[in-house]
């Protein structure tokens, strides 16, 4: 039972979809298909490896599905480590995702809203992008301090804008194009071709897991969880599918894999220059989408942190008016505009937040595959409404996935990698000197934490 929960759930199972599709379907979507085309080798490949890249996070779905019914927590991944491993990875993984992968991908993606602005109209000379960028994070971690309802209506409103939008793009390229793809008889890629390719692809499907941190929010949970990530994964895979078909409908495979800005390329052969500002439009509604979502969720993985750490406990504040961590989303955001500041000395480009972010990620995602097997061992009579179809052989399946993915990151990755890993390991010293809480009979108690003999 998720002991972080309150009385009221506000968020239905059409509301997580929308969050998760919000903030799966982001700016990814319009710069990723050209270097998938680029490393895919004919038509067929490209289509796919977008296939693929749905039923591999279908598999992960699965272990989730089974993870988030039998513990929902506003915790998250978070929860399942802790339970599963001890404190020691669950405290890492919630350093990683405060201090890299949320907040380093809220300010990348406020960056990118900021450079679309500045070009419409610059404000404080060279600093417009990052004046921009930090307007726009204090204003979605206001929308969430606010209350849950004001967060989740906004991502309604852009979740529909962007599917509608990409869905249009999508019309109007099969009607202005109404020709069948020319399949050219070129041979598939080789194994570093095609690793090269999944990376960007799941990459662009990241973020369906978003969905665990919602698990104790969510009406009936125990049901609706499975609906909420089938659901979402089978929207975003028909939109990635569409549009990837509707380019090489209107590009080409060359023109495609050449483009570093593809739909705009596509817009402009179909309305000419007001295509390209309506992409343009189209970029920063994604972009706006993925990151109030991330916020929603970033927020909750602090909020367990601070339950469980006493360094951290003002993050442990729920605010049951409003349902929502008010000092973890004022943390967050704190984070995420110290990061806006760094970047307007030393910005770094979408490939370098890639290999920043990646290997960390796909390292803790397979932990999490490999903790569905700890707690069926360790808690085999805990109650699991849903349980994984073909068990053991699909959270197998999902694990070898992750350590391929793991692999490949580490591999096409240079000093950004390191970087990352570098802050992660920065985590350790602090969970050595931490006191971590814990409750006996309903009172908190202190508990020592294990440190290495002398």
């Amino acid at each position: 039972m998720d002991s972080l929960s309150v009385q009221e759930k506000p968020l239905s199972a059409i509301d997580a979809v929308a969050i998760i599709v919000g903030i799966v379907i982001g700016a990814g979507i319009f710069r990723t298909p050209s270097l998938v085309a680029a490393n895919s080798g004919n038509e067929v490949c490209v289509l796919l490896v977008w296939l693929i890249g749905g039923a591999v996070s279908l598999i992960g779905a699965l272990c989730y599905a089974e993870l988030t019914s039998a513990y929902p927590h506003k915790g998250g991944d978070y929860h399942y480590l802790d339970r599963a491993f001890g404190k020691a990875p669950a405290f890492l993984f919630a350093w990683a995702r405060m201090t890299v992968i949320q907040t380093g991908s809220i300010a990348m993606l406020a960056f990118l809203i900021g450079d679309y602005a500045t070009a419409v109209h610059r404000v404080g000379g060279h600093n417009s992008s990052s004046l921009y960028a930090a307007l726009t994070i204090l204003t979605l971690t206001g929308f969430n301090i606010a209350g849950i309802r004001h967060g989740k209506r906004l991502q309604h409103v852009l979740t529909t804008a962007i599917v509608a939008g990409l869905l249009s793009v999508i019309f109007l390229c099969l009607a202005d194009f109404p020709r069948a793809i020319a399949l050219h008889n070129r041979p598939f890629p080789d194994g570093a071709a095609l690793g090269k390719a999944m990376i960007f692809v799941l990459l662009t499907y990241g973020g369906w897991n978003e969905a665990a941190y919602l698990s104790s929010e969510i009406h009936d949970s125990n049901r609706n969880m499975i609906r909420v990530l089938i659901c979402s994964i089978g929207v975003i895979t028909a939109i990635y599918l569409l549009f990837n078909f509707a380019l090489l409908q209107g590009l080409g495979l060359a023109a495609m894999s050449s483009s570093d800005v593809v739909a705009a390329d596509l817009m402009r052969e179909i309305l000419g220059s007001d295509g390209a500002f309506y992409i343009s439009l189209l970029i920063v509604v994604a972009t706006l989408s993925t990151m109030n979502g991330i916020i929603i969720t970033g927020a909750r993985t602090n909020y367990a942190l601070g339950l469980d750490f006493r360094m951290f406990g003002f993050l442990g504040k729920w605010r049951v008016r409003g349902s929502t961590p008010v000092n973890a989303l004022l943390l967050q955001g704190t984070i995420a505009l110290i990061l806006v500041f760094l970047g307007t000395l030393t910005r770094s480009g979408f490939e370098m937040m890639v290999e920043f972010t990646a290997p960390v990620f796909w390292f803790f995602f397979l932990l999490v595959g490999v903790s569905v097997f700890v707690l069926r061992r360790k808690e085999p009579h805990a109650a699991r409404p849903f349980r994984i179809p073909l068990y053991p052989f699909t959270p197998i399946l999902f694990c070898v996935i992750c350590l391929y993915m793991l692999q490949a990151s580490l591999i096409y990755t240079g000093r950004g990698a390191l970087a990352g890993v570098g802050v992660l390991l920065a985590g350790v010293p602090l969970f050595l000197i931490k006191k971590p809480r814990e409750r006996v009979g309903g009172k908190e108690v202190q508990k020592t934490v294990w440190s290495p003999e002398p």
